[in-house]
């Protein structure tokens, strides 16, 4: 697979050496016996983006939260850098053990400028207020929000919104990133936009990142690998390498290569719908 056309940014040799999510059969039943997520074997390596696509109710959303500590597993353990998941939750801010996660909802306090929304989760932290400025210049900087950290959030638009739900996620300078279609509600044009911002991001920085999309194009022009999921139970039908390497250009949008993974991707996904129903005590996940 090639992720990188430079190489500071492949990914290590041996993949196990770098995994940083370590989904070891992790499975949701709720109380109400709903079946949101059947048992998920799922392992992503350091600077990977992989992205998880599929159609309404497979789980996507509800496996992102696991991997995120929002929701425990019925089944199962997440593992985060090789450690169980809720220690790292209950530790966090360990060097180069840092998670963020971005909901699909900007989610921004209207009673505050943007600075003090990208600030909120430093203050939280207790990080003195110079080194928290600092940072918060950095990551508005690196979302293209400059000159804007004076504006309440009704005065952006909803695609600069969501660049500063981003940059409060970038401030606490994670290593893992956590997106759950956090572009879905946007316009075509805003939203191609901020998928080649994120990839930029996600390059400059070397994170790993998991992605939640509806979209094919979306999960073609962004991933090294996307993961394919079925509903009822929310599960994982496949998996698709995306062997174009970065950085990518729109070129790539229009090549022959992008449409075959879309080609491959739609027909999975019909699948995933046709195969879903098969469990009789699964409801509808989230």
């Amino acid at each position: 697979m090639s992720v990188a056309s430079r190489p500071d940014m492949a990914l290590p040799a041996d993949p196990d050496s770098g995994v940083v999510v370590d989904v070891r059969g992790a499975g949701k039943t709720y109380p109400d016996g709903t079946r949101a997520l059947a048992p998920v074997h799922l392992a992503v390596s350091s600077r990977e983006f992989v992205t998880l696509l599929g159609p309404s109710g497979c789980g996507k959303s509800t496996l992102l939260k696991m991997v995120a500590g929002l929701l425990p597993p019925s089944d199962g353990e997440v593992r985060l850098w090789r450690e169980v998941q809720s220690a790292v939750t209950q530790a966090p801010g360990a060097a180069g053990r840092k998670l963020a996660f971005v909901f699909q909802d900007a989610t921004l306090m209207p009673w505050s400028r943007v600075r003090g929304n990208v600030r909120l989760p430093l203050d939280l932290a207790g990080v003195a207020r110079g080194d928290a400025d600092r940072r918060v210049d950095d990551a508005l900087a690196l979302v293209g929000l400059q000159g804007f950290d004076r504006h309440y959030p009704r005065q952006l638009s909803g695609g600069m919104q969501m660049r500063a739900s981003i940059a409060r996620a970038l401030v606490m300078e994670p290593n893992l990133l956590l997106l759950d279609e956090p572009f879905g509600a946007l316009d075509e044009i805003t939203r191609t936009r901020l998928d080649a911002d994120i990839l930029d991001l996600w390059w400059r920085r070397s994170l790993t990142v998991i992605f939640v999309t509806h979209s094919i194009y979306e999960a073609v022009f962004l991933s090294t690998r996307v993961v394919v999921m079925a509903a009822r139970p929310g599960r994982v039908l496949r998996e698709v390498l995306i062997d174009e390497p970065f950085p990518r250009s729109e070129a790539f949008r229009v090549s022959q290569k992008f449409l075959s993974c879309c080609k491959e991707l739609s027909e999975l996904l019909a699948e995933a719908a046709a195969s879903g129903g098969a469990d009789p005590l699964a409801g509808t996940p989230t």
